[in-house]
């Protein structure tokens, strides 16, 4: 009986929490850890950014980050941004979310059905080299200036690149797990559903970055593009300010276009980050 208990208060000592001051610490160093080399990035850019000011490039129409970065928090006191910004979005998040299933769909057919692949699998390929801005002339043509064209050349750009994923991630299944599979009695779609999809997630994942990346591209060159009425998003800025030379305007939004992009890329490594965590492919120190 003493014996049971002295086990049981060694077990209570070993799931002990450590002090919140503790907890505190660790999460403050981690968030440091995270943050500086973003810090360290920033301020390195902005300094190259202010030298080449400084040397007299294009005096006239270049301008150093003391002219654009005011300009910048001035242009984000007025709703006009914003809501560029929220219609921008919008069309990237409608787009990808239909890349997402349409390249699914495609990746899960390929690997499933052997002449398919032998079929598309190179087009698949191909379409990820297509340049999406040469795609606009046809997507004018079919569906006139419109924000449909905008989506067909969105869906073109991101889905090969999420379907390849997909059908990289089965390829590099390892024989001997799938042997395992078999031998554990999973046959055909079972076999996809427990242990090749999950084992495929990894490079999926990837793939799903990449197909925002293209998503993203393909968006703005679109709306740079084809001119829509009504509904200006970040590219319709973009080309008024081309229209007009202002370099501190446009490179306000372009400035604006990356810390979505970054937003967007921190949300994918969370999830890459999550997988890998789950998975024990981090060090036990904490780092990748």
């Amino acid at each position: 009986m003493a014996t049971d208990q002295a086990l049981v208060g060694l077990d209570q000592l070993e799931t002990v929490q450590p002090p919140a001051e503790r907890r505190a610490e660790r999460a403050a160093r981690k968030a440091w850890a995270v943050t500086w080399p973003k810090v360290l990035a920033i301020a390195l850019v902005l300094a190259v950014w202010e030298v080449v000011a400084l040397a007299g490039f294009k005096p006239l129409v270049f301008k150093g980050p003391g002219v654009v970065l005011p300009a910048l928090w001035q242009m984000m006191q007025h709703a006009q941004l914003w809501q560029a910004v929220q219609v921008t979005m919008q069309r990237a998040i409608i787009g990808y979310a239909i890349s997402l299933v349409t390249g699914t769909i495609i990746g899960l057919l390929v690997v499933r059905i052997g002449p398919l692949r032998a079929a598309v699998g190179s087009i698949i390929n191909g379409l990820q080299t297509m340049p999406s801005i040469a795609w606009y002339p046809f997507a004018i043509i079919l569906f006139t200036p419109s924000t449909a064209a905008i989506m067909f050349v969105v869906v073109l750009g991101a889905a090969p690149s999420i379907a390849a994923g997909l059908i990289t991630g089965v390829d590099y299944t390892p024989p001997l797990l799938l042997r395992a599979g078999r031998t554990m009695g999973l046959r055909r779609v079972a076999l996809y559903r427990f242990l090749i999809l999950p084992a495929s997630l990894p490079a999926y994942v990837a793939g799903l970055k990449q197909g925002w990346a293209f998503a993203w591209r393909s968006l703005l060159a679109g709306e740079l593009v084809v001119s829509i009425i009504g509904t200006p998003g970040i590219g319709v800025l973009l080309n008024t300010d081309q229209e007009n030379l202002d370099f501190t305007g446009a490179t306000a939004l372009v400035i604006v276009v990356l810390i979505l992009g970054i937003v967007v890329d921190m949300i994918f490594s969370k999830l890459d980050l999550t997988i890998r965590k789950r998975r024990g492919l981090l060090d036990p120190s904490g780092t990748a």
